[in-house]
């Protein structure tokens, strides 16, 4: 996994930051209205955000004196992979399993 990945990874260690992500789904936020949704202050969802913007899971464009935010699609899509291949290999392991010959001969 690349440095990339790991700083993906270690961001989402957080529940905060993960709360972040969620409620980036809905579609970008400005800083205030994400703080509002925690109970953490501004300055520290500030932080939060300058890691998930490190480990490219979100981005930001200024409008005025705001900066709104929303989720990095490379970078998820660049997550999204990183999990797939576990779950192919989860896939290809339950494959195995079900198409082995029974014991009892069923």
């Amino acid at each position: 996994m690349s440095a990339y990945g790991e700083l993906q990874l270690d961001a989402l260690g957080d529940a905060t930051r993960r709360g972040i992500l969620e409620a980036l789904l809905s579609g970008p936020l400005p800083v205030g209205k994400l703080a509002d949704r925690f109970p953490v202050s501004r300055p520290a969802i500030s932080q939060h955000l300058r890691v998930l913007e490190r480990a490219q899971l979100v981005t930001h464009r200024t409008s005025g004196t705001r900066r709104v935010y929303r989720l990095d699609p490379e970078g998820i899509d660049s997550l999204r992979e990183y999990f797939d291949r576990f779950w192919t290999q989860a896939l290809a392991s339950f494959k195995q399993k079900v198409e082995e010959p029974s014991a009892n001969g069923d």
